[in-house]
């Protein structure tokens, strides 16, 4: 990775993204050294500009920005990395540095809540007392949802479209991993269609 440092005095941007969710999570600096470090650590560490110092995040809050992939824009002046976080990102506590009113990516957070459920069974979970019933009965789910959807959309009122819309998309999830598949697959083949 050939990244040009010199171009705003040995620092560039990095903009750090979930990589599940796709959230953008904070913008930092880093200048070589800093970047050094993250590759050969796989933990995010910046260049402080107001300490003058490098600086891992998570280092005194324990919520460290472990790296998944490091890509490079096409001016070689930022970059883009994308991690897998752990505990909330911004010193607020937040998420994320970029408040929102709601996580705009939470159906990609539900999958993984979904997949982790599949690989840790417990007893009192909805999931896995679903998928012990078998493929037909989360289809089934899945179709019974679909219709008091349109029922909803038709007679009922909006509160009642959103509920039945969540549950529709809820078990669409489940139906996804028990066969599975997963939301990239369906945003591949959408993307696909669009072209």
């Amino acid at each position: 990775m050939n990244i040009n440092f010199t171009k705003s005095d040995g620092l560039v941007p990095v903009i750090i993204q979930d990589e599940q969710t796709l959230e953008v999570l904070m913008l930092g600096y880093m200048n070589e050294e800093a970047f050094q470090k993250t590759e050969k650590e796989g933990k995010v560490t910046f260049f402080s500009r107001t300490k003058n110092r490098l600086w891992t995040k998570g280092e005194e809050s324990g919520n460290y920005l472990n790296v998944k992939s490091i890509n490079l824009d096409c001016d070689q002046d930022t970059l883009l990395i994308k991690v897998n976080p752990v505990g909330p990102t911004c010193h607020t506590g937040s998420r994320s540095c970029f408040s929102t009113d709601y996580n705009q990516n939470f159906i990609f957070q539900l999958e993984n809540i979904i997949k982790d459920r599949y690989e840790n069974p417990t007893a009192e979970s909805y999931i896995n007392k679903l998928r012990a019933k078998g493929l037909n009965k989360i289809a089934q789910k899945v179709g019974e949802e679909g219709v008091e959807t349109v029922i909803a959309a038709l007679a009922e009122t909006e509160i009642d479209l959103i509920n039945e819309s969540s549950d529709l998309v809820f078990h669409l999830l489940v139906l996804l991993k028990e066969k599975g598949l997963n939301l990239n697959d369906i945003a591949k083949n959408l993307e696909s269609r669009h072209q």
